[in-house]
């Protein structure tokens, strides 16, 4: 199966530079993406052979994630079981036979970790919730995770020791995710790779000069992880500051 997930910043926007034929031309059985920035209803896209799941937040032109699914799932949920975190449209589950589909935006700490207490109950209460899909079958989970987990994830690790995305604090988070049962499918397959980036600053031409930082993800349990055929980083697509993230594994 062909997952692929891409932080589009505003789909309506990311239909103006080619999502569609993107999406199209990855022909993925699943495609999530996150950072709608919308309501359902607002973006004219609704491909053929797809069932759409859309999770938007209250607040209009913010946050939001959706999954384009070849499959109906057996079920779906919204949000990570917890109220406090069922405002921003952050998280989707879709169910199937064999595993669970986790589609996430995870919340951005801000200037100066601002908001770095928020993101701390998030991830501890996100770990609560994958933990309990994953004691019932294996988890695949993808999304911006907002945080590069080692030095090897971003181009300026030392100026950046500290920052949102790089703080002690959420990279520890990440490390207790993954201690829980959890394998990072890149870096399973790709464990020294260099240069290799999801995300980059809109300033100072950092996408020209390849100065990204690796924070959009699959995870999967790791039970399966042994099931990882290809975990790609497809860093040629434009049409965002993101550019997709691909899976593809045998479930």
């Amino acid at each position: 199966m062909k997952f692929i997930s891409w932080n589009v910043n505003g789909l309506r926007a990311c239909l103006k530079k080619g999502f569609e034929d993107t999406f199209n031309a990855l022909d993925a059985d699943f495609f999530c993406v996150q950072e709608t920035k919308m309501q359902p209803g607002q973006a004219d896209f609704a491909p053929a052979g797809y069932t759409e799941y859309i999770y938007s937040a209250e607040k209009k032109g913010y946050s939001g994630t959706a999954i384009w699914a070849k499959t109906p799932a057996l079920s779906v949920n919204y949000g990570i079981d917890c109220e406090a975190h069922s405002h921003e449209g952050r998280a989707i589950t879709l169910e199937y036979p064999n595993f669970y589909l986790v589609n996430l935006y995870v919340p951005n700490s801000q200037n100066e970790l601002a908001r770095i207490d928020y993101r701390m109950q998030w991830e501890d209460d996100l770990r609560t919730y994958l933990k309990k899909l994953d004691a019932v079958k294996p988890v695949i989970l993808c999304g911006d995770l907002n945080v590069a987990h080692e030095d090897i994830d971003l181009k300026n690790p030392g100026p950046n020791r500290g920052a949102a995305g790089f703080s002690d604090q959420e990279r520890g988070k990440l490390d207790e995710l993954l201690a829980a049962g959890f394998t990072d499918s890149f870096r399973c397959l790709h464990p020294a790779d260099t240069g290799m980036y999801s995300w980059w600053s809109m300033r100072f031409r950092a996408r020209e000069r390849n100065a990204g930082w690796r924070i959009d993800y699959f995870l999967v349990s790791d039970r399966v992880a042994p099931n990882i055929k290809e975990a790609g980083i497809l860093m040629d697509i434009m049409g965002s500051d993101h550019c997709p993230v691909s899976l593809d594994i045998e479930i």
